[in-house]
């Protein structure tokens, strides 16, 4: 049970939504974004979060969206991690978003909801990562498409009042050979130890990490340590390793030098695994 009291807004349009927004926190109501809830929702009966006010963008067509425009699939911030494996129009996207949480939970958790999570996995960025995809928000000027390292460093970081619409990913990422690695401490179903994806276009591999440190990431000079074709396998993967010690991290689900001899294995499989593709 949430112990306190809040006002619930469901706009039909994007305007509208931000508007209310604005109106509420200039009212001192604290009003938050709601998308899936499911995060927002636990904090909230727990006592870590409150707000005086629900802004729900579900019912707001823009956000909804799933499917392709030209050459660009579309994937809007309200849709479920569900709808993504369901479609599976982007098969990396689909991989990641069925290894998150249960099949219950996944009809709940938005694309949206996930991106901006406080929990530090944040596991759908890493496709996006990996494609640059583009993000478009939404907030008092309207609307703005941006490249997803322009407000995605460790966390989606928006200006109070703005919200995630929808992010689009060109057609060419979609075919590419892909790895997905999640090594858990138990289940299947679990935070991830190491999460390591990536894609192989053009013959350059590209990685992306969450679970290694705080924040989920990918870096062009561990791309360029991976695709040294003048070092082995296990010579990369030490420099890689190396690299990363500062910021691997140490938890419940492992130590930081658990972490850094799973990379490395990791790191080697995957290369083995591309080596003729």
């Amino acid at each position: 049970m949430i112990s306190f009291d809040f006002e619930y807004y469901r706009p039909d349009t994007l305007k509208e939504a931000v508007d209310i927004f604005l109106k509420l926190d200039k009212e001192g109501k604290s009003p938050v974004y709601y998308g899936g809830g499911t995060e927002l929702i636990s904090m909230a009966r727990v006592g870590s979060q409150s707000f005086g006010a629900v802004v729900d963008i579900k019912n707001i067509p823009e956000c909804k969206v799933l499917g392709f425009n030209a050459d660009t699939l579309c994937l809007g911030s309200a849709i479920t991690l569900s709808d993504i494996t369901e479609a599976n129009y982007f098969p990396l996207l689909s991989k990641t978003a069925g290894r998150i949480a249960d099949h219950t939970m996944q009809g709940k958790i938005t694309f949206g909801g996930n991106l901006a999570s406080t929990i530090i996995y944040r596991e759908t960025v890493l496709p996006l990562l990996l494609t640059n995809a583009r993000l478009t928000v939404a907030g008092k000027n309207g609307l703005a498409e941006v490249e997803i390292g322009q407000v995605f460093k460790e966390r989606l970081r928006l200006q109070k009042g703005e919200f995630l619409v929808k992010a689009t990913i060109d057609k060419k990422f979609l075919i590419a050979p892909y790895f997905h690695v999640k090594k858990t401490k138990n289940e299947k179903i679990d935070y991830p130890l190491i999460t390591a994806e990536g894609l192989k276009l053009d013959g350059y591999v590209r990685i992306a990490f969450s679970g290694l440190a705080s924040y989920p990431f990918r870096e062009a000079n561990i791309e360029n340590m991976l695709n040294d074709s003048s070092l082995e396998f296990s010579q990369r993967a030490d420099k890689i390793v190396q690299a990363l010690s500062g910021v691997i991290t140490s938890d419940l689900y492992g130590s930081a030098e658990y972490r850094k001899y799973v990379l490395k294995n990791t790191i080697v499989n995957i290369l083995e695994t591309l080596k003729d593709q």
